[in-house]
């Protein structure tokens, strides 16, 4: 499929004529034939982006917030459009697609309700006669690099909030799912945005590195934020730091579910298994380590495995449940993984077979520090149970990581699972719930490895305004000298 990109308001090819092929990771098929910007396409869309700027920021709440639902509106209606894309770019199912778009149109929705909410505050001046007040105001054309994991949520994410508040955007396209990307933006120009206020950027791999720095440095880019890694993560926050540009960076983690010995099991192997295979493991939220106290660990093991046992794997044009990994690189970790596990004293509870780029569910059993499942994130539907003594240890384990993004904790004493969610070191923490979950109006965001800032609600209008002192005074008023 030939995509272009979004430009100005228009759909282009790259100046200089370059295209790069995004594969079927199942298939091996071309999936979607995209631009290779350069870096003469970045300067093109910073122009554009800048010169929309001035008119939409001046533009009222209520004519954004209508076009926001319109937008909203016009995903939903392509969400088999997506399910193809979703299917052909990176291996995942159409479920997951339209779990995507249902919740990416949730976030344009959420996202036009703020338009009424970006307030400022009077605040008591000890110069009499004087009004003082502290005013949020757009910040100019902000950048937005999303992840191909979950990518029209992520890839709406990264532009919806900053779009509500008076900004142009300009989106760039993970290489893993390009055709996803910019059918968000088709979506904007279809209920009718201005030219130049949404920007849709595809690239090479190997170009990567070049254009989002091109973007970073660029003066017209006033905020950054970026979904995917902590190793590229730490690259763009360095970068940020050296321009003086704020940077709104959700990384990657290690999502630790606890379930302690009072726990309701069935309830908990629900949420877990939901947790660690959506989307065979490829979330930033998703359940890395089962940390299970030992009174019930057997039984939890036994029913856990049970139920991954029972999930079907295989071509994600089927009716499966686990798909295709993004590419068989990614499918090879897992085996390493694995088998890394299983030399040094885990054992295999569940799956553990991998065909191409598909992975069964898969559960090491005795996980211990040394083990590359034991710290690294897998991505991946390989995941760890990790035996503990008590609540002590649990807590110790679940801090025992670089990340700090997500992580459950299921016990019958909901005052003492609080207790214990207030010394787990990650962003979001969740009682009786699984790991995964979001929504649009929540502070979504991480600590540590994981990331610092909070996409969703009013925290996000933070990060997309800038926070201005402004006073009125007596113009006669007098002066010591």
């Amino acid at each position: 499929m030939e995509i272009q990109q979004l430009v100005g308001g228009k759909f282009i090819g790259a100046i200089s004529g370059r295209t790069y092929d995004r594969l079927d990771p199942f298939t091996g098929k071309l999936a979607t034939r995209t631009p290779a910007s350069g870096l003469e396409d970045i300067e093109a869309a910073v122009a554009a982006a800048s010169l929309a700027f001035p008119a939409w920021s001046k533009t009222g709440p209520g004519e954004i917030r209508a076009l926001l639902m319109k937008a909203a509106d016009i995903l939903v209606s392509k969400t088999d459009e997506f399910a193809g894309l979703m299917i052909a770019e990176t291996g995942g199912t159409a479920p997951w697609a339209g779990f995507n778009v249902t919740l990416a149109a949730g976030i344009l929705r959420e996202a036009a309700s703020m338009t009424t909410q970006i307030q400022g505050e009077v605040i008591p001046s000890d110069k009499p006669g004087t009004l003082s007040m502290a005013l949020r105001q757009p910040v100019g054309v902000c950048l937005g690099i999303a992840p191909w994991n979950a990518p029209i949520i992520l890839g709406t994410r990264a532009i919806a909030m900053a779009i509500a508040c008076g900004n142009t955007v300009i989106l760039k396209a993970s290489e893993a799912c390009p055709g996803m990307h910019v059918l968000i933006g088709k979506a904007f120009v279809e209920a009718g945005i201005p030219a130049g206020v949404i920007n849709v950027i595809t690239n090479a791999p190997e170009d990567a590195a070049a254009i989002v720095a091109a973007l970073i440095e660029a003066p017209a880019i006033k905020r950054v934020n970026f979904t995917g890694s902590t190793k590229v993560g730490r690259i763009i926050g360095e970068l940020c730091g050296r321009h003086l540009k704020p940077a709104l960076l959700e990384l990657g983690g290690k999502a630790p579910f606890i379930v302690l010995e009072d726990a309701d099991i069935d309830a908990a192997v629900n949420g877990a298994i939901f947790g660690a295979f959506a989307n065979m493991g490829q979330i930033c939220m998703s359940t890395e380590r089962l940390i299970v106290h030992e009174k019930v660990a057997d039984q939890f093991a036994a029913k856990m495995a049970a139920r991954a046992g029972q999930l079907p794997a295989g071509d994600p044009r089927g009716h499966v449940v686990l798909g295709s990994l993004v590419s068989l690189e990614a499918a090879e970790k897992m085996d390493a993984l694995i088998a890394d596990g299983l030399q040094k004293g885990a054992t295999l509870a569940a799956g553990g077979k991998r065909t191409g780029s598909v992975v069964e569910a898969t559960l090491l059993d005795g996980v211990r520090p040394g083990m590359r499942i034991y710290d690294e994130e897998s991505f991946g539907p390989v995941k760890s149970i990790i035996r503990v003594e008590d609540e002590e240890e649990a807590i110790r384990v679940a801090n025992d990581t670089e990340y700090g993004l997500s992580a459950s904790i299921y016990s019958g004493d909901v005052r003492r699972a609080l207790a214990v969610a207030t010394t787990i070191e990650t962003g979001i923490c969740h009682i009786n719930g699984p790991t995964v979950h979001d929504e649009a109006q929540m502070p979504f965001g991480g600590v540590k490895g994981s990331g610092f800032g909070r996409f969703g609600g009013k925290a996000g209008v933070d990060h997309f305004t800038e926070l201005r002192w402004i006073t009125i005074e007596d113009p006669k008023q007098r002066y010591p000298f």
